[in-house]
């Protein structure tokens, strides 16, 4: 049978995975600007924002009203004063990236402001959203013309990993459900240990080396990169009340969801239930490759000092994946070593289609994803580049970050999960869906792992009543700056 791999790659106007050694050297050195000199007080000028708008926005974020900035309009006002051509703000894990977290921070602070460099741990993105743009509006709405043009024109960078964007994009989501347009487009600077998402729209895989000439030309990249959409992705977890479970940062209580009522739940529903609800923008999982990241963030955790930054993370990560028995599946008789099959079913709705199909688990897989990017595990692509006969044999459609489709694909033991990972092979084919639903019910099994763009966490199972997770396109996208 042929390969459903394609020989080689389609040339799309759309951003697509990277993962040559180069590319992470690269990082955001962004290779295109690499020989042209940037000017630092041009730069500068370019993204500085007034001084009344900056103190403004950071008082109203500091006191968390919107008024909290007011004096610093009344005191100056907007009269002949210069509106910044790309103004700019950028949020930064410190913890990211090692030992270059606190040293990045000043830099960018020396290269705009201080007033518009964001501490997340001082300043939370939903802080922003709800307090420094709209002080930004409401002023805006009185008749300052700088206050309009910025706000008009504000670009976000995110220095950190791929859950800190999602956080950042999800945040600023709350525009779009309140129809506060427009949505301040996002670049990334890569702090993270995997840096998917920034490597899908071309802002590289690691930090670079020299990282000094590197700020200059994303941030200058950052002003001018074209705009691409990206799916985002609702979570809704329904399960039995009386369970305990410790939820990722982007998981959170709510008491407003419910299941969809086109697909009835078969069999009893306890009187009580809990429900968690998240965002993801590039993949979730459940199964063994969940488990090995919960205890990757737990050993972390409890060994902060093995952080040292991304190469020493992926090396530790490798390691301990060895040590959870993956790769020695055959001669384990443990249930929860054994495949999905015993405690998962899978329904799903493909594009443009009212009726859920349930779809069958293969016995072998041990570890499910359903992924929106090309990009998974540092810069992968388990999904592979398709021929377009396999494309059409299977039903499927190239895959794309904005197509309103999830690739669902199967990883079996360690071994086939690592000829994958070094994209000898790809993954096991299993969907594509424009909206899945996964039954969980116990049996043998008293958890199951869960992670969602990177974030896991251990999943109580009950024997006698079903566990639902149910996941559906967000209708409106996030948008990224490409840095190619």
């Amino acid at each position: 049978m042929d390969s459903p791999t394609s020989a080689g790659d389609s040339s799309t106007a759309r951003i697509v995975a990277r993962s040559s050694m180069m590319e992470s050297i690269r990082a955001c050195g962004l290779s295109g600007l690499a020989g042209v000199r940037i000017d630092k007080e041009d730069l500068r000028r370019r993204l500085l924002m007034p001084e009344y708008l900056r103190l403004a926005m950071l008082d109203s974020i500091r006191k968390k009203e919107v008024d909290g900035g007011d004096q610093h309009f009344r005191l100056h006002g907007s009269d002949d004063v210069p509106c910044p051509e790309s103004p700019m703000v950028v949020f930064i894990n410190p913890r990211s990236g090692g030992r270059y977290g606190p040293v990045l921070k000043e830099r960018l602070q020396q290269l705009i402001s201080e007033e518009q460099v964001f501490d997340l741990h001082d300043v939370k993105p939903h802080e922003f959203v709800r307090y420094g743009l709209a002080c930004l509006e409401k002023w805006a709405n009185n008749g300052d013309l700088c206050a309009k043009e910025t706000r008009q024109n504000i670009r976000v960078v995110v220095a950190g990993g791929d859950g800190t964007v999602g956080w950042v994009l999800g945040c600023l989501g709350e525009l779009h459900q309140k129809g506060r347009e427009p949505v301040p487009p996002v670049s990334v600077i890569p702090l993270g240990t995997g840096n998917d998402l920034s490597r899908s729209f071309g802002w590289g895989g690691s930090f670079p080396f020299a990282w000094k000439s590197a700020i200059k030309r994303t941030l200058h990249r950052a002003t001018t990169g074209p705009i691409f959409r990206l799916d985002s992705w609702h979570v809704v977890l329904q399960m039995p009340g009386g369970e305990v479970v410790d939820p990722p940062h982007s998981l959170k209580a709510t008491e407003e969801c419910s299941l969809d009522q086109t697909l009835e739940i078969d069999g009893d529903v306890p009187d009580k239930v809990n429900y968690y609800e998240g965002v993801f923008y590039n993949y979730f999982s459940i199964g063994m490759d969940a488990q090995v990241a919960y205890g990757f963030h737990h050993l972390r955790n409890e060994k902060p000092y093995l952080a040292q930054g991304p190469i020493t993370n992926k090396i530790i990560y490798s390691g301990y994946s060895c040590t959870q028995g993956w790769f020695l599946t055959p001669c384990m008789s443990d249930p929860s070593l054994r495949g999905l099959k015993n405690i998962l079913r899978m329904h799903v709705r493909r594009v443009n289609c009212s009726e859920w199909e349930q779809i069958p688990i293969p016995k072998s897989v041990r570890a499910i994803v359903a992924l929106n990017l090309h990009n998974y595990g540092s810069g992968r692509n388990p999904w592979g580049n398709l021929k377009p006969e396999y494309l059409e044999r299977r039903g499927f459609v190239e895959a794309h970050a904005d197509d309103g489709l999830l690739e669902i694909f199967g990883l079996k033991q360690g071994w086939h999960a690592s000829f994958v990972m070094v994209e000898l092979i790809s993954a096991k084919h299993i969907a594509q869906a424009a909206s899945i639903r996964l039954e969980l019910r116990g049996g043998e099994w008293e958890d199951a792992f869960m992670q969602m763009d990177g974030e896991p966490w251990k999943q109580p199972m009950n024997k006698e009543y079903s566990t639902f997770v149910e996941i559906k396109r967000v209708p409106f996208q996030s948008l990224m700056i490409s840095g190619e």
